[in-house]
């Protein structure tokens, strides 16, 4: 059965322990821990030392997703603190402005690709110009992001098989054309679905959608993700 859990900052933003709460309520084992805007960054970080992760079999980190280059020595520094602790750390090659200083993370480095909004890390030439760059990092896949970018999902296809070797996690939503992650529609499951042969059982999955105001369940988005993932479903079709 795939490994499926939540990102903190779908179920609660800033909230990460309350969020921790909820996914352990449900038996989840996979988060990732959010500290997408960077004024989340520091209380996540420092929290780290006291921060009850028992219970949950993959952990990772989502760095902020939008910062100056004048604070990129700054980001870089805390989160060599959470590599330091074994977490890998998902970021966006847009922000990656210096990339020497990103290089020590080697694997622990994951390169997420990107939505409509990046000029960078849409397609599968593009991403493999930048692991040429980080040869020991390794890839996050976000579903939601191939498919606005590319609703065919060949796009999705070319990215999985040139880059499958290094998928480390995957993340599943529905980005809507305003770049938001809501919650899983039919039409989504039904595209992710042609693509899930290429994603191997035993790599973590990292909802993404947004039910921090109600919008859906943990339990329904997970039953969702599985069943988007379902390869036996998609053959039978």
């Amino acid at each position: 059965m795939r490994p499926i859990g939540f990102s903190t900052g779908a179920i609660a933003k800033a909230d990460f322990r309350h969020a921790l709460t909820c996914l352990r309520m449900y038996g989840i084992t996979v988060v990732e821990l959010s500290a997408l805007r960077f004024n989340e960054l520091e209380p996540l970080v420092q929290a780290l030392d006291n921060l009850d992760l028992a219970g949950f079999e993959f952990v990772s980190f989502h760095a902020p997703s939008r910062f100056s280059p004048h604070d990129e020595d700054y980001v870089v520094d805390r989160l060599q603190s959470v590599v330091a602790r074994g977490i890998p750390v998902v970021v966006h090659p847009d922000v990656i402005f210096k990339p020497a200083l990103w290089e020590s993370m080697g694997a622990c480095l994951l390169i997420e690709n990107m939505d409509k909004r990046k000029a960078v890390g849409r397609t599968a030439v593009a991403l493999r110009s930048l692991f040429e760059r980080f040869p020991e990092s390794r890839f996050c896949f976000d579903l939601g992001h191939a498919r606005q970018v590319d609703p065919t999902m060949m796009e999705a296809r070319l990215i999985l098989e040139s880059l499958g070797e290094r998928l480390a996690e995957v993340h599943i939503s529905e980005v809507n054309t305003s770049s938001r992650h809501d919650p899983l529609s039919e039409y989504a499951m039904s595209a992710f679905r042609s693509v899930a042969s290429l994603v191997p059982e035993g790599v973590p999955v990292v909802l993404e959608t947004l039910i921090d105001q109600g919008q859906s369940d943990i339990l329904t988005e997970v039953d969702r993700a599985r069943c988007a993932l379902d390869q036996t479903i998609y053959a039978a079709g």
